[in-house]
């Protein structure tokens, strides 16, 4: 697997436990929160300030751990929202 397909992998990850609900998973509890989608924005929101305290601190391991998890929230939140890594790809296509 090259660095370029990790996001791949991780999404179809999240797509199978969405679809699977295997118990005793992080991202199945997401899916399945009682406070529905809230649950994956409340945590990007925590994330986010997470990441800011880092890059103050200019911690680089912790940058990187922070960006991690909000990468990971954020493909959580797409796949609820019945969305895939093309939409995000063709986004940022859009920017360039």
């Amino acid at each position: 697997m090259t660095d370029a397909d990790v996001l791949d992998e991780v999404f179809a990850v999240i797509e199978d436990r969405k679809e699977n609900l295997p118990e005793d998973s992080y991202t199945t509890s997401l899916f399945t929160h009682e406070k529905g989608e809230n649950a994956v924005l409340e945590k990007l929101g925590e994330e986010m300030t997470e990441l800011v305290l880092a890059a103050k601190d200019d911690d680089r391991e912790e940058i990187a751990y922070e960006s991690a998890d909000i990468v990971y929230h954020m493909l959580v939140l797409l796949s609820m929202k019945d969305m895939d890594l093309e939409d995000l790809r063709a986004e940022l296509a859009e920017r360039r």
